[in-house]
């Protein structure tokens, strides 16, 4: 469901709902819906202007009127389209050559909106043939998942925790040899067969 940019957090954790209300708006306590936090905050912190206590270092990810009005708009369509993409998800895995890829990821439950190519066994030259020929067909594809692959690997993690990508080779598999590939309720059934098809014969 797309609202241009935004998402939603649905918890039935107390604590955890107040700590995102504050975290969705530069972490300030005012944002939070609790009387009792607000005023434990205001009581341990006299000598702060009560509008500006930053209980968190966080940023503004409120959602606008606009992305609002777009994502309220597609809640009658949520469910149908989910499973639309559930459906798709599990033809894609289905057709793929499980010698090739992974082909047994938990399906239930998902409404993944991306299929999520993953060779089965480390190597480079298939990797590369495989994005070659996704590229000379014209289909759109991101290298390590939506994340782009093992975050230890980012500048900002390595100044924060050092060199630990290596401790994780299931991240790393995924960094190196994984894929994600647009899932979404208006793609063509039969197109789907098409792709299989086109992997399966690298």
């Amino acid at each position: 469901m797309s609202t241009i940019e935004g998402g939603m957090v649905c918890t039935n954790d107390d604590d955890l709902y107040q700590t995102i209300r504050m975290l969705r708006s530069h972490g300030m306590v005012r944002e939070c819906s609790s009387e009792p936090t607000r005023r434990n905050f205001y009581k341990k912190y006299p000598d702060l202007n009560p509008d500006f206590i930053f209980a968190f270092p966080s940023y503004n990810v409120r959602s606008t009127e606009i992305n609002a009005v777009i994502g309220l708009n597609q809640l009658p369509r949520l469910d149908a389209n989910n499973q639309i993409r559930t459906r798709n998800l599990r033809e894609f895995l289905g057709r793929l050559d499980p010698a090739k890829f992974q082909t047994d990821f938990a399906v239930d439950g998902s409404s993944n909106y991306a299929f999520t190519l993953v060779l089965k066994n480390p190597d480079n030259d298939l990797r590369d043939r495989v994005e070659a020929t996704l590229r000379a067909n014209r289909v759109e594809f991101r290298r390590g998942t939506s994340g782009g692959g093992n975050q230890l690997r980012q500048p900002y993690a390595r100044k924060l925790l050092g060199e630990q990508a290596h401790r994780y080779p299931v991240t790393d598999h995924l960094h190196f040899y994984g894929w994600y590939i647009g899932n979404y309720p208006d793609l063509e059934f039969g197109r789907i067969g098409d792709l299989c098809d086109l992997l399966n014969k690298i």
